[in-house]
């Protein structure tokens, strides 16, 4: 355990500790973390850090802004005045805090073992402060003070598990009932959810009080219901004038002596009749023992804007609350992989593994999981037997698993075309990639590319914007981040090869462009987008010119390296090209093996 002023660097089990509190950290801010504070006091340069953590990747080093940005957060740093990471312009950082090693606290630090869930229980983990805050509003609910409470998060981080979870424990004491909101509906047909909630409600044990409420207060709703009405002085009136505030009645009436739990699901994609209803019962002051649970992805409901005013205004009038779920420890993925192998000991290196590549995402750690299961990397030799591995774990970002690429695909498509090429050219670069490069692989304007880049970040959970940097022309172009590097990987390969050889190639030539004169500088990056493009020969010249500037440097190791990729390159031109190609890079590599003098 490194210890830093009040935080704790537990490396054993990938999480940091604020004053014996655990605190969500992904892998890869955590491994920039960890190697800063393995290094304390001394400069990290940004080649050093790109370098220790992807040595087998190229990644922009603008990602490394976005991680330390993430960092300070977390640390409640202030780059004017840091405390613990210093940034030292245009070289790297420096972990100025004092750090010791101490002690891990065994009972802290060792998962403990999982019994095996019941069949029929969809098994949660790490999650245990959010059922208290739901539970905890659920009492001020029966004590008569009606509750809002909004729970956000990406796709697959466990909004519907937590909520069954909830909802096992309130069904004894409380009234439930729940509605789906589905996609494309809410411009077809209002209160859908709603009806749902109510068809629920209406079938219940209590239905036929229920039934009574709605016939006296909201007898419109129950056609919807397809019940009758009882005949009131409102017969014959259309059903278009079902209104909220007559709902809104009859749920308070219900709401009286019993407790009455309503929850929504996905209401980013909420029709307007449904938010109207929300937000109504939210304002209105009479005593009702009702709570309202309701649904959402971060920031799905950016493209709802009815939603996003609505969440906004409650919250600032404290007529609601909202229970952000955040990414999986590397504990919880131990303890939720433990419930779904059902044994306390998992294979060595699979937790790890699982995290990385997850993200702490328990939909992504399952379909991980069975994807191992379903390629024979963990096999067990019978009935009964505890799993092992078999083969090394694979490379997931060739071969994602088969559900999340299904799941992924579908969120695309949901896009609008153009939308899909933007983020399918982002793809052709890293995890992080600039405006100016999606800008051109698709030979499109940089200012309005880099518009139609902000407007996904603002609607997408799964791409960020983290910043922007000055090119060498004296313009600045913004960049941006992919949430979940398996996302990155769909997107690539849902392009043709020729389609993606084409836009690596343009990317190649706007790089030289742009370093026209210092071309040396970006030779390494040039050659990734031209070997991807199979243009052997340019690659192969890339690399011996990226070769050439680390011999400048004296970097003897990093030309060798460099002029031997080129070698192998060149074996895939032709005849003529061929000899030529390798000649040179021959003579190239005498150079760089003679001693040092």
């Amino acid at each position: 355990m490194k210890q830093f002023d009040c935080f704790g660097l537990d490396k054993s089990n990938e999480c940091l500790w604020r004053d014996g509190v655990q605190i969500a950290l992904p892998p890869k801010p955590f491994a920039v973390l960890r190697y800063l504070v393995d290094n304390p006091g001394r400069l990290i340069t940004h080649d050093e850090l790109l370098d220790a953590l992807w040595p087998e990747t190229y990644v922009q080093p603008q990602v490394l802004r976005t991680y330390m940005l993430e960092l300070r957060k977390v640390l409640g740093d202030d780059a004017g005045k840091p405390r613990f990471i210093q940034t030292l312009p245009k070289r790297g950082y420096c972990f100025v805090a004092p750090v010791t090693d101490q002690a891990a606290d065994s009972a802290r630090d060792v998962p403990r073992p999982m019994a095996t869930p019941p069949a029929n229980v969809d098994p949660i983990v790490d999650r245990d402060d959010e059922l208290d805050r739901l539970t905890k509003h659920s009492d001020l609910a029966a004590a008569g003070q009606r509750q809002i409470v909004f729970v956000s998060g990406e796709a697959g981080i466990g909004k519907t598990a937590l909520i069954e979870a909830f909802c096992a424990k309130a069904r004894s004491s409380a009234t439930i009932a729940a509605g789906q909101c589905v996609e494309g509906l809410g411009a077809k047909e209002s209160y859908y959810p709603v009806t749902e909630a109510l068809g629920q409600l209406c079938a219940s044990a209590d239905g036929k009080r229920a039934c009574q409420v709605l016939a006296k207060i909201a007898p419109l709703w129950l056609p919807a219901l397809g019940r009758d009405s009882e005949p009131s002085a409102n017969d014959g009136q259309p059903a278009a004038q079902r209104t909220a505030a007559d709902l809104c009645g009859a749920l308070e009436e219900l709401a009286q002596d019993k407790p009455l739990l309503l929850v929504f699901e996905d209401v980013h994609w909420a029709d307007d009749c449904t938010l109207e209803l929300i937000s109504a019962l939210a304002r209105r002051r009479a005593p009702a023992k009702l709570m309202i649970v309701a649904t959402c992805r971060h920031h799905e409901g950016a493209a709802n804007r009815a939603l996003k005013s609505l969440k906004q205004d409650l919250l600032m009038r404290r007529l609601g609350i909202e229970i952000a779920l955040a990414p999986l420890g590397k504990i919880a993925v131990n303890q939720l992989l433990s419930r779904h192998l059902e044994q306390d000991a998992l294979p060595s290196g699979l937790d790890g593994f699982v995290y990385r590549h997850s993200e702490g995402n328990p939909l992504f750690v399952i379909a991980i999981l069975e994807h191992l299961i379903a390629q024979h990397v963990l096999v067990r030799d019978g009935q009964g037997a505890e799993w092992r591995q078999l083969e090394t774990f694979p490379e997931i970002e060739s071969e994602v698993p088969a559900e999340l690429a299904q799941m992924i695909e579908v969120e695309i498509e949901r896009l609008a075309p153009g939308e899909q090429r933007i983020l399918e050219a982002a793809s052709l670069m890293s995890i992080a990639f600039p405006a100016w490069a999606v800008a051109a692989a698709l030979d499109a304007d940089t200012a309005e590319t880099e518009e139609k880049c902000d407007e996904l970040a603002r609607r997408l959970y799964f791409l960020h914007r983290a910043g922007s940097d000055e090119l060498p022309d004296g313009t600045h172009s913004a960049f941006y981040v992919f949430a979940h590097g398996l996302y990155r990987e769909v997107l690539y390969q849902r392009q043709s090869s020729s389609r993606r050889s084409r836009r690596h190639v343009r990317i190649a030539e706007r790089l030289g462009t742009l370093f026209r004169g210092r071309e040396a500088d970006v030779a390494r990056e040039m050659a990734m987008h031209y070997e991807a493009a199979c243009e052997w020969l340019r690659a192969a010249n890339a690399l011996r010119a990226a070769a050439w500037r680390a011999h400048q440097r004296a970097s003897h190791a990093e030309e060798t390296e460099l002029l031997e990729h080129a070698m192998k390159l060149a074996k895939n031109l032709g005849d003529v090209d061929r000899a030529s190609c390798e000649q040179g890079i021959r003579t190239e590599l005498h150079r760089a093996r003679q001693p040092v003098a």
